[in-house]
């Protein structure tokens, strides 16, 4: 069995991955059967090459994406993780043409791991923070 110990190392590893779209690392760290809940999507993602397609979205949007591990939390199988997103809007994101504009977005996610492997992700992205600062949403 994992400890939360060993989970929170885990998570510095996955923000590499994360932060690279390495496969090497997807097929190391993403169970084959993992199962990713994506905001906005009626079906989940699933495995290594689902994981690599999330990544793919939000890089096809902002190509210099990377995630900063700011805080984790981890009890038994379960790891919270508080990132923050920053990124150059350079590629059409949820239709809206690039802007040029820099975002920096938090995100919450949950995650469960077995065998030292991602087993399920519960991502929450602000995607309205997002939006506002490219434009597409007007600012509160």
């Amino acid at each position: 069995m994992t400890t939360p110990e060993a989970n929170k190392l885990i998570m510095l590893r996955f923000t590499e991955f994360i932060n690279t779209a390495s496969e090497k690392l997807a097929v190391e760290l993403i169970s084959p059967d993992a199962v990713f809940h994506v905001p906005g999507r009626p079906e989940p993602m699933r495995g290594p090459a689902g994981y690599l397609a999330i990544i793919g979205m939000t890089r096809g949007g902002f190509p210099d994406i990377q995630w900063t591990l700011e805080e984790t939390i981890a009890e038994g199988d379960k790891v919270a993780a508080r990132f923050t997103m920053r990124g150059t809007h350079q590629g059409a994101f949820f239709g809206v043409p690039p802007t040029g504009k820099k975002i920096v977005v938090q995100a919450m996610n949950f995650y469960r791991l077995t065998g030292g492997q991602f087993v399920e992700e519960r991502g929450q992205p602000d995607l309205l923070g997002l939006l506002q600062q490219i434009g597409a949403v007007p600012a509160a």
